[in-house]
């Protein structure tokens, strides 16, 4: 599955040099799998291996290699009201599954960050996150996570890293999760149907919280 027309693609490491925006701009880390048998196809020669019992060579094949599993692009969003204040998070497929969430008092950036450890949590396989937060995007495309990790959760400030509970939840399932995780940045508020669609379903769970608390 490729990414919808229009996003700007950023590999691993790259440096992302949009502004944080206001609606908590993020993008990308990506692992990958390799196939140690992925040049022997079908009419490949036998390979022999040594006697066997009976005198003669034993013959070994490897079989044909499997097609990779297809990637699974998701969009994810967060929404705060007030900032701190009520929030929402939401991801979506396009043509597919979808989820969407809140919490009573939170920030923008706690939203943007939930939304991706939800997306991770519920869906299988290769994923490809597109998000318009480079808070999250940048973590992995400049690998913040890696200098975290190495002063104690610390910024290069000396001050604890903010949400970090949630980095902490979000880095294994990215990282560690034995499948290929992607991201991509994508401009919010910019006319993206799915980037509209999920930043839709954040709103509605942030006011939903705000509801709730009258």
């Amino acid at each position: 599955v490729q990414p919808l027309g229009g996003l700007q693609r950023i590999a691993v490491g790259k440096l992302v040099t949009d502004t944080v925006e206001e609606h908590g701009p993020m993008l990308a880390l990506a692992g990958s799998g390799g196939n140690s048998i992925g040049e022997l196809g079908p009419d490949a020669a036998p390979v022999h291996s040594g006697s066997g019992p009976s005198g003669h060579a034993g013959a070994m094949s490897c079989p044909p290699p499997t097609d990779p599993a297809p990637v699974t692009v998701v969009y994810t969003d967060g929404s705060c009201r007030g900032n701190p204040g009520p929030g929402g998070w939401a991801w979506a497929v396009d043509g597919g599954p979808s989820g969407s969430g809140g919490e009573p008092h939170t920030t923008n950036q706690r939203m943007e960050v939930t939304a991706v450890v939800r997306a991770l949590q519920a869906l299988d396989g290769p994923l490809h996150v597109v998000s318009d937060s480079t808070y999250v995007v940048n973590c992995f495309a400049q690998r913040w996570w890696a200098g975290w990790e190495r002063r104690g959760w610390r910024n290069t400030q000396g001050k604890p890293v903010a949400n970090q509970d949630l980095w902490k939840e979000l880095l294994p399932l990215a990282l560690e999760s034995g499948r290929p995780v992607t991201f991509e940045w994508v401009k919010g508020h910019s006319g993206h149907r799915m980037n509209d669609l999920v930043d839709l379903l954040a709103t509605r769970a942030a006011d939903s919280q705000q509801a709730d608390s009258r």
